[in-house]
């Protein structure tokens, strides 16, 4: 699949002569371009590899579009080959952005994030119930429904990619036989669980319009299954950090919502079976950081593990938790919960790292703690992304250069030697009381590796250490604080 711009422009657009900006995607082959035209206006174009994931959601975009459901427009059918297509351009800022300060400061949202939250949860029953009104399992990619394959599938990616490599001696025999209870618990039906899944519901993946209503992209993979998936799926993605308060109320906003499709429902039976769905999503999202972490050797995937295994250790510790019915289950949890490595960190005052990156035409930064010491790293030995034409005009933040960077996988090896020696030091200056330690990332332009090493550098001892990180990407002139 080629992917350079003007290879799309010349095969699908090729009168257009208006103003082309490539959109940060998460992490798909999927090439957005945010094409601004005077004339026409902006709208979105969508270039994909899979023919049948891009019909997909054309399918699926129109059944929405006509039961009035707030997701973008297709401005185009799908291109001849499959692979091309254009649609509404819904807005600039994600969900996910929009509540970014919030999740800054360890969950606490304010009065407008919270308020964005209760929206976008309103708007998931209309999703799920009227979405779910005649789709036709023929539109969806790749599966019609949810179903026992498909978890046993989620559950043995658990098993294989990240309890494995974590946990010493497991029984295989009696983790099978309560994954094959568990998933016939998960595929119970009653009168009204069943509607549209998304799948993939997160705060990516819905965009706030100029005059912040949220919209709903990137539904490609849903298909028929239980309303509890995407519920748990928002509420418990790991690094969100929400309150069980917080919870709570996000709960009861939905089903207000759901109340005109299902009527009312018994409180108590939905949250049994909502916690089961809670557990089934964390084992699985660890099953992705493992192997991302593990076996990809992708470091900063390590560090999303822990606050899945958090929430593992909520669960288990909440009344009525569902690990109560999987004993052996239970067991192998808590001894994932009782690694040093996972195990909760409380704020430790008194340490700052100030992190930087920078290019060293320009010059190391300069230590205004006034000590002079810390770390340098000279990020120049790795493949630089800022030698192609693609990746000229972004930086180490934007999904295309990280993509690139941990394809290629030197800048990975390269941070996993940082990680090794920034972890003893910081965890020795914590021990001695000391309050100030900088490191800096330099290359060519500071534009690329370094942002990018500086970048997960600063999340990883947050993560890890509870410590208060100051990030600044110099020639960026952008800084942030990590409390």
């Amino acid at each position: 699949m080629k992917t350079d711009i003007p290879y799309i422009l010349q095969r699908y657009l090729p009168e257009y002569r208006g103003k082309v900006e490539q959109i940060t995607g998460s992490g798909s082959n999927r090439i957005y371009l945010r094409l601004q035209d005077e004339e026409q206006g902006t709208f979105i174009a969508v270039y994909g590899a899979c023919e049948a994931e891009n019909r997909a959601f054309v399918e699926i975009a129109r059944h929405f579009a006509s039961k009035g459901l707030p997701v973008p427009k297709l401005m185009s059918g799908l291109s001849a080959d499959g692979h091309f297509y254009l649609q509404e351009d819904v807005g600039r800022i994600a969900l996910f952005d929009a509540i970014a300060p919030g999740r800054a400061k360890g969950g606490l949202y304010d009065e407008k994030e919270q308020e964005l939250l209760h929206q976008t949860i309103a708007l998931l029953p209309k999703m799920q119930f009227l979405g779910g009104e005649g789709l036709k399992g023929e539109w969806c990619y790749p599966k019609a429904e949810f179903d026992r394959q498909g978890i046993m599938f989620d559950l043995n990616y658990f098993k294989y990619c990240f309890l494995k490599a974590v946990v010493a001696d497991i029984d295989e025999v009696r983790l099978e036989e309560e994954f094959e209870r568990l998933a016939e618990l998960l595929l119970i039906k009653d009168g009204y669980s069943w509607g549209f899944l998304y799948r993939d519901f997160q705060a990516r993946n819905v965009m706030l319009t100029p005059e912040g209503e949220p919209r709903f992209i990137d539904f490609q993979g849903g298909r028929r299954g239980p309303i509890y998936y995407d519920l748990a799926s928002f509420l418990w993605q790991a690094a969100a950090k929400y309150s069980d308060e917080l919870r709570h109320s996000l709960i009861d906003t939905y089903l207000t919502h759901a109340k005109p499709f299902v009527g009312d429902v018994d409180r108590g039976d939905f949250d049994k079976q909502l916690k089961l769905f809670v557990l089934f999503r964390l084992m699985q999202v660890l099953g992705a950081y493992g192997f991302r972490g593990y076996f990809e050797k992708k470091a900063h995937f390590l560090t999303s593990i822990p606050p899945a295994v958090e929430n593992i250790r909520s669960l288990m510790e909440s009344e009525e938790s569902p690990l109560r019915d999987f004993p052996y289950l239970r067991k192998v949890l808590a001894e994932v919960c009782a690694k040093p490595e996972y195990q909760h960190r409380k704020k430790r005052e008194g340490l700052v790292v100030r992190i930087f990156s920078f290019s060293y035409k320009k010059g190391i930064p300069d230590d205004l703690s006034g000590n002079g010491g810390g770390y340098v790293f000279d990020c120049r030995s790795t493949h630089n992304p800022g030698r192609y034409e693609p990746y000229k005009q972004l930086t180490g933040l934007d999904q295309p250069v990280i993509d690139f960077l941990e394809k290629d996988g030197e800048i990975l090896t390269f941070l996993e030697s940082v990680y090794k020696l920034a972890d003893a030091h910081v965890e020795r200056y914590l021990e001695r009381g000391f309050t100030n330690l900088m490191f800096s990332f330099g290359c060519t332009g500071g534009q690329h590796r370094s942002v990018y090493s500086a970048e997960h550098l600063a999340h990883h001892l947050h993560e890890r250490f509870g410590i208060t990180v100051e990030l600044t990407h110099r020639e960026q002139g952008i800084h942030k604080t990590l409390e």
